[in-house]
């Protein structure tokens, strides 16, 4: 009988997993993760890790596996916190939850439950794990998860053939409905409890005030720059090669507080990022703003109004070479190779058709369509159909 140990979260999903691997005659292990306990930013009245560890310890109850929680607080401040607000800090916007899979989830944790004996560790996401053989040796597959709505593979894109390896995917085949569906059949206190909205770790948390404890408040301008401003209207360079037109998509706007005119006041450009339109308490535009750079340094907010804003949009992105992840090796580019794949820079962002082109420094994503508000430090995860074969951050 082969041991696996289900990372019981206290949400219906894992409870499932847990189940069907019982089920299915593993001997089953649940281990809830303790990964935040600062109640000063967590909504008050609600400390929901003290509840899902409580859902998580009935449920092992229900299906009579034996349970305990394991205090990860402390490489989850190291690892993450802190990493958190050193990205925040640069300017740039992290995410959470992809680096919580790779360095909490299949790294800590999975060395905890190796030590227990385990063979495999199992998580209640939505997506799937193929297997096949490339050169006589096998090599693992990470696939999206059956229900599209719910597919989860993008927060598992920095996973690496060794952690693939020893994990399982209990809930991938199925959809959100047929797992409620079963949790009700075994009367699993999870069954009809919501999905949490939270960050991976510090549940119902207000992120201004979080990142507040470590960043301090300061005021600056927020400037509005007009659609017709000339930068969005540059002739087209002629480009001596391609890495130089690649560089040249791939750019960044660089704006001055002169490019346009003071609409209003923040308390920290640090607290904004790309894309935002709510907290920036400017009204009075015949359309609403949205935040189209910030610059950390001067603390400045560049805004601009309307969705199809033109300093919204760009056609490429830019990958440094060693922030590129292959969760398939054998499928890594050399320099001047290139790659048509699938490609999104977000969670639950419809796949994005691209090519990919390895240079000496770097990946270049290049887009069919231009892409709204391309955020450095987020992930970009490329596919082939189902298959994500890597991602990197954007820099």
């Amino acid at each position: 009988m082969k041991r696996v140990v289900v990372g019981l979260s206290g949400g219906v999903d894992s409870s499932v997993a847990a189940y069907l691997l019982k089920e299915q005659g593993y001997e089953v292990i649940g281990l809830f993760m303790k990964n935040w306990h600062d109640d000063s930013v967590t909504i008050s009245k609600e400390c929901p890790w003290l509840d899902d560890s409580n859902d998580a310890m009935l449920v092992a109850e229900k299906l009579n596996i034996p349970f305990q929680t394991v205090d990860l607080s402390a490489e989850y401040k190291e690892r993450i916190v802190d990493y958190m607000f050193n990205e925040y800090e640069r300017g740039r916007t992290p995410n959470p939850d992809v680096l919580c899979n790779r360095e909490i989830k299949f790294d800590v944790f999975m060395k905890i439950a190796l030590s227990l004996g385990a063979d495999f560790v199992a998580t209640g996401h939505y997506c799937r794990k193929g297997e096949i053989s490339v050169d006589g040796k096998p090599t693992y597959q990470l696939l999206s998860g059956k229900d599209a709505n719910k597919d989860q593979s993008y927060f598992l894109c920095q996973l690496s053939q060794e952690q693939l390896s020893k994990t399982l995917f209990p809930i991938g085949e199925l959809q959100k409905s047929e797992v409620r569906k079963i949790a009700a059949e075994q009367n699993l206190v999870t069954a009809e409890k919501k999905d949490s909205q939270g960050l991976c770790f510090i549940g119902k948390v207000r992120l201004p005030e979080f990142l507040q404890q470590k960043l301090q408040p300061k005021e600056g301008t927020i400037v509005e720059i007009d659609a017709s401003e000339e930068k969005y209207r540059e002739e087209q360079a002629a480009f001596s090669n391609k890495e130089e037109e690649l560089a040249y998509l791939s750019r960044k706007y660089t704006y001055s507080p002169n490019d346009g005119k003071v609409v209003g006041k923040h308390q920290g450009a640090h607290y904004f990022t790309k894309g935002q339109r709510k907290g920036l308490a400017v009204g009075g535009t015949p359309e609403p703003l949205f935040v189209i750079e910030t610059d950390v340094e001067e603390n400045v907010i560049y805004t601009g109004q309307g969705k199809d804003h033109p300093g919204i949009y760009r056609q490429a992105l830019f990958v440094a070479q060693d922030e590129i992840h292959w969760i398939r090796e054998d499928l890594k580019l050399q320099p001047n190779e290139e790659m048509e794949v699938d490609a999104r820079i977000r969670y639950r962002q419809p796949l994005q058709k691209a090519t990919l082109h390895q240079t000496d420094t770097g990946l270049y994503i290049v887009f069919q369509e231009p892409q709204a508000s391309i955020t450095e430090g987020q992930f970009v995860a490329w596919y082939d159909g189902e298959e994500l074969l890597g991602s990197g951050v954007i820099s």
